[in-house]
């Protein structure tokens, strides 16, 4: 059993999410997004991104699909 990665790259929330990390990469320089930089990469935290997601369901009214 693996555990989950509590701090994701662009490339790991691009997967996560199933888009394209330019995409994450724009929501991230958006602000859309919660993240902080180590040195020259994008980091996101995983709980971050299921508040994103959580939080973005209730506006939209509906269930992802994540």
């Amino acid at each position: 059993m693996t555990k989950a990665k509590q701090v994701m790259t662009v490339k790991d929330v691009a997967e996560y999410l199933d888009v394209h990390p330019m995409t994450i990469y724009k929501y991230v320089r958006d602000g859309r997004i919660p993240a902080f930089k180590i040195g020259d990469s994008w980091r996101v935290r995983r709980d971050s991104i299921q508040k994103w997601i959580t939080d973005n369901e209730q506006k939209n009214g509906k269930k992802a699909l994540v």
